[in-house]
């Protein structure tokens, strides 16, 4: 059910930013029946989350408030003096970010465990799409959707196609593109006025490449076909960048000791006893031997402590980054992390050339994004055309 006031309440803060940004407004009722589609959507979701069983822990929660702190260069209670004093309420953000988390994790449910990506298909997009992979210039898009049901007949796929010529004949005539799309659209970036923001080639749907490759800042493509409808977009602005260059990873052979914490070993019992071993180290007792006899990971212990080599990424943050500031043969403070306290030795570093693995790797990602927001984009139109739903009211 959308109540009256929720939609009054949703359209009255859409106009705010559009008056913000200074956009150019639809009429009231354009941008009301847009509005509606959008909360329609939004609550869809949530009730199939919620059948489905989807929840969200209060620590998850709040570690994903923690981490948006975090890029905002403040701890948690800053953040939340911010949010105050720009007369936000921190409940209703709390509350936005659940329902975030609860969205994602339905998608990532529905569209995300569905979506492969094989080997040949990054073969094969190297072969044919090796510059474009490698070609970081980026691209602004503005994109209009005139959707199609999943069954139209051809009479409904002819006047979409009419209605989208007639968008681009009014946009080349210099109409308001941001306008246009809020009245117009049917893509999930609507009220944002189409702004698909900035993307490289290799982050582009596959059938937008071609045509923006060739646009330049200010033109509007044809209506290009896909299964959702009809799509139209505009180069909003274009940075041409250097292509990628060589990729050389560096790969460190490391050894640890870790002394985990529990009710009987406390931080500092867990510091201390690192610190003596460290001491026996320094004045010739073996790492290794130390390591089977006192470390708390069984796995590397078995091994004289030994992760062997390891690529950036495989450790946790803290642990990589005491790693990193070690010459070779040193050994580190006691280092804390979420596993407990560590005594770190770096035995070798070693550099290669990894540019091939990269690029498949940057291709296998561009595919799996391209495959999740097309299919993401026909997963919303199957579960809006497939909704029952009554509008009681005469005017939006």
């Amino acid at each position: 059910m959308v109540l009256s006031s929720e939609l009054q309440n949703e359209t009255a803060a859409i106009l705010q930013k559009l008056k913000a940004n200074k956009v150019a407004l639809p009429p009231e009722n354009v941008l009301k029946r847009q509005v509606l589609e959008r909360i329609i959507v939004d609550k869809l979701q949530r009730h199939l989350a919620k059948t489905s069983g989807i929840t969200v822990t209060n620590e998850n929660l709040q570690s994903a408030v923690a981490d948006i702190a975090q890029r905002n260069n403040m701890n948690t209670d800053d953040f939340k003096k911010q949010l105050l004093s720009q007369k936000m309420n921190y409940e209703d953000f709390e509350e936005n970010i659940r329902h975030e988390i609860v969205i994602n994790q339905l998608r990532a449910r529905e569209i995300g465990g569905q979506i492969k990506v094989t080997d040949s298909e990054v073969e094969h997009a190297l072969e044919t799409q090796g510059e474009i992979t490698l070609d970081k210039s980026q691209y602004h898009l503005g994109h209009i959707l005139i959707a199609i049901p999943g069954s139209a007949s051809a009479t409904v796929i002819q006047a979409a196609k009419r209605k989208a010529d007639g968008v681009v004949a009014t946009l080349r005539t210099k109409a308001d593109f941001t306008k246009t799309a809020i009245e117009m659209s049917d893509d999930a970036q609507a009220l944002q006025g189409g702004d698909l923001g900035w993307r490289t080639l290799a982050q582009m749907p596959t059938i937008f490449v071609d045509v923006a490759a060739k646009m330049v800042a200010g033109d509007i493509s044809e209506p290009i076909r896909s299964p959702s409808g009809f799509h139209i977009i505009k180069l909003l602005d274009f940075k041409g960048l250097s292509k990628a260059q060589s990729h050389i990873l560096t790969k460190t052979k490391v050894r640890h000791i870790l002394i985990k914490t529990n009710e009987l070993v406390d931080d500092n019992e867990a510091r201390k006893r690192l610190l003596a071993l460290k001491m026996r180290i320094t004045e010739g007792d073996d790492f290794a031997a130390l390591a089977r006899a006192h470390s708390d990971d069984k796995g590397s212990a078995l091994k004289g402590g030994s992760l062997d080599w390891v690529v950036p990424g495989a450790l946790v943050p803290d642990f990589e980054k005491a790693m990193n500031n070690l010459k070779v043969n040193e050994i580190s403070q006691p280092i804390q992390t979420q596993f407990g306290w560590h005594l770190i030795q770096v035995l070798d570093r070693s550099q290669q050339d990894n540019s091939t693995d990269y690029k498949k790797n940057q291709v296998r990602d561009a595919i799996r994004e391209r495959k999740i927001e097309e299919e993401t984009e026909l997963w919303l139109r199957r579960l809006r055309d497939e909704a029952y739903v009554e509008i009681f009211t005469n005017r939006l």
